[in-house]
């Protein structure tokens, strides 16, 4: 289920894509008693974890997710895994041809994601819905762009 983010929770999550910004302190993103209350909704849904510093948050890979536009492509992959080679070279002409952008993720440098896709590589991601694992179906995947919204609206 995608859920609608406020302007807020957008902020709070785009915060942490600058270099070195893994972990953060959400201070001077607006009211503190305000941010910390979404800050804890955002903890809720999963999308920013709480850490051993007050105030401070780590975002999740769902958090990331969530800001992804429709026609973003995600890959979970490893080094050395043949089945996420052969996905990348399906789906690259494709990603030219609708101006997709693609991101790949090691699962093997975040224990979460390892514990989760360890078997299951490549897990392909399009926006924030998964398309994808272990195989692609071109047919499938250009129709799953095509129909994707428009990264301009």
């Amino acid at each position: 289920m995608i859920l609608v983010m406020d302007s807020l929770e957008q902020k709070i999550l785009a915060a942490f894509d600058g270099p070195g910004a893994r972990a953060r302190s959400l201070s001077g993103l607006g009211d503190p008693a305000i941010v910390k209350g979404v800050a804890s909704q955002l903890v809720e849904r999963g999308w920013l974890r709480t850490t051993e510093s007050p105030d401070t948050y780590l975002r999740t890979e769902e958090g990331r997710l969530q800001l992804a536009a429709p026609r973003d492509v995600t890959i979970y992959s490893r080094p050395g895994c043949h089945l996420c080679e052969e996905a990348k070279a399906q789906i690259s002409p494709l990603l030219r041809e609708f101006g997709a952008r693609l991101t790949e993720i090691n699962i093997d440098e975040d224990p979460e994601l390892h514990s989760r896709y360890d078997y299951d590589v490549p897990v392909i991601f399009l926006g924030a819905r998964k398309a994808a694992k272990h195989r692609v179906d071109v047919s499938q995947f250009r129709r799953q762009l095509r129909d994707a919204e428009s990264p301009q609206g």
